[in-house]
């Protein structure tokens, strides 16, 4: 055993950026006598981290030939900070001998701050860790103090290298690209859910079935910072449940998902909105087939609000999970950005559940789309035209077009191009929301309202029409609401129980 008692001169080897990154900090190598096969042998390190500590620290650990197992297990103190003052919280991860630059081919793992050990040989890796060879070189394991307490951070890391002959490391097994599907067909996903390979609970398993038992046609797997969910869904889809392979980019200033990527695919995570490194990526999510997608732009957590911009995204998450005030600025954000530019570069909104755990309702909310099949190409291209809307739950349906008196007809995400005079009707229907309000949107405000019948034979059924013309409105959108928990006394509408994105209207002489 040898013991490090904190960063010091002697200790330090780099404080700066790597490959464009966040700020990081790389201690002395550890290293291992050689040992005989079947032996194992143990280095532990304690230290200590101040407040304003580099976003990631790097242990560089040196791994002899004849290592068959690496084993890393960590704990750090947390103590009593005032009120509103975060207090400890430490990540950790692992690049193997391929290096630690961005954009991360060393990568092995991340498990965040939700597991306190891992494993990796080339049988098998804990989950967030992806199985493979330990081969010679120097490893590093990657310690992330997401927050540090004004009295610092305390830890201790153990590390344990197992000796022998290695073993042989499986094919994964990837989701199929299509499933049976209806054509084309209205499909209903929820592309933002985690289980045991980043920081939620259930098993792929348990997050497969409750899918199906919410009605949903699709899913995306999205864990934080890591691509080990990608093989972990053999034999949980089929002709009734497409599964898409995604990631949860979690960065210090907000976090972004990569919907429908190349199986195997990984996005770095390391960098800030500082550092310019964010286009980049969102590029490669492209280049892998996906979509990238900002995620609950408006949470409170600390480093979760959103701050790269939109520039370079596909749709961005204006629901996450059960309606709350977070999402009322997202959707009024999201709303004013739909005027800029005529409509023509606007971006689709989206919802999705971010189910972690019990209670947390898979597919509440969910993205409804219509794609010329259940595959992933038409799923993601549906996505990506905004021909989709959002939901509570798979009761409830909500439709939108607009036409004219010459039998021209827009849907969601589509656009009306006439004469500015063109007398257009805007049609409207939901069901499913009994007691609620239907709502028509436009870049004025909101101009229609009606109440959603609640019993008799229409409860949660409405269907209206209004009559505007093509000078007046740039874009129309549904809402329906639920009734107001305080009865209307504030003002404020009730939570969303379906929204879509807009139809655009547009003069034909502006084209």
């Amino acid at each position: 055993m040898a013991t490090d008692d904190g960063v010091n001169r002697r200790d330090l080897l780099r404080l700066g950026a790597a490959g464009g990154g966040a700020a990081v900090l790389t201690l002395a190598p550890v290293t291992f006598a050689h040992a005989e096969d079947g032996g194992s042998s143990t280095r532990t390190l304690t230290g200590h981290l101040a407040t304003g500590a580099a976003d990631f620290v790097y242990v560089p650990v040196e791994v002899p030939r004849g290592v068959r197992r690496i084993a890393v297990s960590y704990g750090y103190d947390r103590p009593t900070v005032p009120a509103g003052t975060p207090g400890n919280a430490l990540d950790i991860g692992i690049f193997d001998e391929r290096g630690t630059d961005l954009p991360g081919d060393g990568f092995r793992g991340w498990s965040g701050g939700f597991r306190a050990e891992f494993a990796i040989s080339a049988e098998e890796a804990t989950p967030g860790y992806l199985a493979g060879p330990v081969n010679a070189g120097t490893w590093h394991v990657v310690l992330g103090p997401y927050t540090v307490a004004p009295q610092g951070l305390n830890y201790e890391l153990a590390l344990t290298l197992d000796h022998g002959a290695p073993g042989r490391t499986p094919t994964p097994v990837y989701p199929p690209e299509r499933a049976a599907g209806r054509g084309r067909a209205w499909y209903r996903g929820d592309c933002h859910l985690h289980t045991v390979h980043s920081d939620g609970q259930r098993t792929p398993a348990e997050v497969a079935a409750a899918a199906r038992a919410a009605g949903l046609d699709f899913i995306t797997t999205t864990e934080h910072n890591t691509s080990s969910g990608h093989g972990a869904w053999q034999g949980l889809w089929g002709d009734d449940l497409l599964i898409l392979c995604g990631e949860e980019i979690t960065t210090r200033n907000g976090h972004y998902l990569a919907l429908g990527i190349d199986p195997g695919a990984f996005v770095d995570w390391r960098y800030r909105a500082r550092d310019g490194a964010y286009a980049r990526y969102a590029r490669r999510i492209r280049r892998a087939g996906g979509l990238v997608v900002p995620a609950h732009p408006h949470a409170t957590c600390v480093g979760c609000a959103w701050k790269f911009g939109v520039l370079e995204a596909d749709a961005v998450e204006v629901w996450n999970g059960p309606w709350t005030a977070d999402d009322e600025l997202a959707v009024a954000t999201w709303d004013g950005m739909l005027v800029g530019d005529g409509g023509r570069d606007w971006l689709p909104a989206m919802g999705n559940s971010d189910a972690h755990r019990e209670p947390q309702v898979v597919g509440l909310p969910q993205t409804v789309v219509l794609a010329d099949d259940l595959s992933r190409r038409a799923i993601l291209a549906g996505l990506r035209a905004g021909r989709s809307y959002l939901a509570e739950s798979s009761s409830v349906e909500l439709s939108l077009s607009v036409s004219d008196e010459r039998g021209r007809h827009a849907s969601i995400g589509e656009r009306l191009v006439a004469d500015a005079g063109t007398e257009v009707t805007v049609h409207a229907e939901v069901s499913g929301v009994p007691g609620g309000t239907l709502r028509l949107v436009t870049d004025q405000g909101l101009m229609r309202s009606e109440p959603i019948p609640a019993d008799g034979d229409s409860a949660g059924t409405l269907g209206i029409d209004w009559r505007t013309t093509v000078s007046l409105v740039a874009h129309v959108r549904a809402e329906a609401r639920h009734a107001p928990v305080d009865g209307g006394v504030s003002g404020l509408p009730g939570a969303m129980a379906a929204m879509s994105n807009p139809v655009f209207l547009t003069d034909s002489s502006s084209r």
